[in-house]
Parts: C-alpha cells; structure tokens; sequence
C-alpha cells in the first residue's frame, strides 16, 4: 500500500466515523476526550417532557424525605408504618 492509499483510507474511515455520530447524536466535548449522547433533534421535545418529569419526582421526593424526618418522632414512626403497610399491600397483589 503506497502513502496516498493510506491517507485516502485514513480520511474515509475519519468520515465514516463522524457520520455514524452525526446519525446518533454522540457529540464530543472538551477536547475530544468525553463524548455526550443527545441525541436526534426529533426527540427533544419528548426529552424536555421527561426532564420535567425527572424534576418534578425529586421535588415530591424532597419533601417526603422532609416530612419523614422533621418534625415529631412518634409522626415520623406512625408513617414509616404505613409506608411498610403500602409496600406489604404492593407485594400481596
């Protein structure tokens, strides 16, 4: 193989590799070293609505975890019971 094959296999295999990230959405940060997924420009909207979903499960989960541990310890008691009592009525059905 003389010099100029190799430089011509070299560019098409650099092509055909930006290609398949152009195609799935894999773009390079920083200085090449991490490489992010975003995917395809059609999912945004259906990514957006399960980052608000996302957020707004840890926002519910925030306060439980509030309602769970301030306050009264007896509170506190009386709800870990049902907790336990809702998880039991989960696992039976």
């Amino acid at each position: 193989m003389n010099p100029f094959e190799m430089v011509i296999g070299i560019v098409l295999i650099v092509s055909v590799t930006s290609i398949i990230r152009a195609r799935y959405g894999i773009v390079r940060t920083g200085r090449g070293k991490e490489e992010v997924y975003v995917g395809p420009a059609r999912d945004n909207g259906e990514a957006e609505r399960l980052r608000g979903e996302v957020r707004d499960l840890k926002e519910r989960i925030a306060v439980l975890e509030r309602i769970v541990t301030d306050g009264d310890r007896n509170r506190s008691l009386s709800l870990e019971r049902e907790i336990e009592a809702l998880r039991h009525d989960k696992e039976v059905r």
